[in-house]
């Protein structure tokens, strides 16, 4: 038979516990009350800080002035007329002027949203593993040797800017040459990348303002010259800025140049399958030098060819002699990456890899940016026959000579400027 329950008992124990348990509540707050006034009579014993005057410690800083592309944007959003229009932005724009989000990417996106497995954990120092050898095979071609091989290495990077800052970090520490040839001109931020990555910046010849066209003698001279072991960047296609490329026979006059030299090839490709409307056509630069063994690095950006420009996604890759100095490369670019930003982000680089490696999205992908190439060829074609249909002055062959969505018009500032003044048009003044 079961003992009985005391009901006093139970109370008396709860009555106790109560008790207790207000005593140590009544300690806590007593201890607060101590510590508040503790702080408060600490706080009126303070004295001013040296640099709590008026003056802000920043007070010295001058105001930076804008970047000439954004500064662009900045004045055309200034302005109130109804038929303004920014040719400033280099970003891809449907014929209302509106930003354009690929129909694959959306059918992407919602499949990752609706697969629960997903979560957001932090991935690995070089990016999703699946992104990184698809953007090798894009870039190289499947059946590239040094992948057959082993000798790429390929890290997820924030789109091409941060692949270049990767790139150059990397070959300011473990490289034995720490200068970098960048054409004439070229994108505004690439000497800032290289300059803060810690490798002094050098220029070589590139366009013609005469011919608006290639000064590829001028190229030949100053590759040349430069100090053996150089590093010389090289636009992969469709030049930013001026939309000026080298024939295939004048890439393979490069290539042996650069060789020769022992110069180190590193390739920015922001506009594969962008500029001709072909990916396997306008990676044909890369593969050449690729082909004959040697080392180089590329930095791909997928902003343009798949409209990812806000999601920040890239990457980088480095060719090595052998399957042994990749996988050491691969260890000293985590080292490079783990205190500039961890890891890269999730999102982007999960729409890649699902394009990449899904036969039917790839091939809808391919149809999307061979519409936005030729719509941009069907463009340069149409301003040229009405420039030539009004009998504008001078030869602007050019204009459809040039590729990509960047052109140098050939106008001066003073044009620039009756342009954007009188029609509400934006550019760059160098035209």
């Amino acid at each position: 038979m079961r003992p009985p329950i005391i009901l006093e008992s139970t109370t008396t124990f709860s009555s106790s516990y109560s008790s207790s348990s207000d005593r140590r509540l009544d300690t806590i707050a007593k201890h607060f009350l101590d510590v508040n006034d503790q702080n408060q009579m600490a706080s009126q014993n303070i004295t001013p800080s040296p640099t709590a005057s008026s003056d802000s410690v920043f007070a010295h800083l001058v105001r930076a002035p804008e970047d000439p592309i954004l500064g662009v944007t900045v004045a055309y959003n200034k302005d109130p007329s109804p038929i303004k229009l920014n040719l400033g932005v280099g970003a891809y724009r449907t014929e209302e002027g509106k930003p354009l989000v690929l129909d694959v990417v959306r059918r992407v996106e919602r499949q990752l949203l609706n697969d629960m497995s997903r979560n957001k954990e932090y991935i690995p120092i070089v990016g999703l593993a699946d992104f990184n050898k698809l953007s090798a095979k894009l870039i190289f071609g499947a059946d590239s040797p040094a992948i057959q091989e082993n000798r790429v290495t390929t890290v997820q990077g924030l789109s091409g800017t941060g692949s270049l800052r990767v790139g150059g970090e990397f070959l300011a520490k473990h490289y034995h040459q720490r200068i970098i040839y960048l054409p004439t001109p070229t994108w505004g931020n690439h000497t800032k990348v290289f300059n803060l990555a810690g490798l002094t910046v050098k220029t070589y010849r590139y366009y013609a303002p005469a011919t608006r066209g290639l000064d590829f003698q001028g190229l030949l001279e100053d590759l040349g010259s430069a100090p053996s072991g150089s590093v010389v960047l090289l636009h992969a296609c469709a030049h930013n800025p001026t939309g000026v490329d080298p024939t295939l026979e004048q890439w393979e006059q490069i290539r042996h140049l650069i060789r020769s030299k022992s110069l180190l090839p590193f390739f920015d490709s922001a506009y594969q399958g962008f500029a001709s409307g072909s990916l396997d056509a306008d990676a044909q630069p890369v593969r050449l030098f690729v082909a004959d063994g040697g080392e180089l690095l590329v930095a791909q950006s997928y902003a343009k060819n798949m409209g990812l420009y806000g999601e920040r996604v890239g990457a980088l890759s480095i060719v090595s002699k052998s399957a042994d100095v990749s996988s050491r490369v691969e260890s000293q670019l985590k080292l490079v990456i783990r205190p500039m930003y961890s890891s890269p982000p999730i999102h982007g680089a999960s729409i890649v890899a699902a394009i990449l490696k899904d036969r039917d999205l790839y091939n809808d992908w391919t149809i999307e940016l061979k519409a936005m190439a030729d719509r941009i060829i069907n463009m340069r074609q149409q301003l040229f026959d009405a420039l030539r249909a009004r009998g504008t002055p001078g030869d602007w062959s050019h204009i459809i000579k040039q590729i990509g969505m960047f052109t140098f018009t050939g106008l001066n500032p003073e044009q620039v400027s009756i342009l954007t003044k009188e029609y509400h048009i934006y550019l760059t003044s160098d035209g």
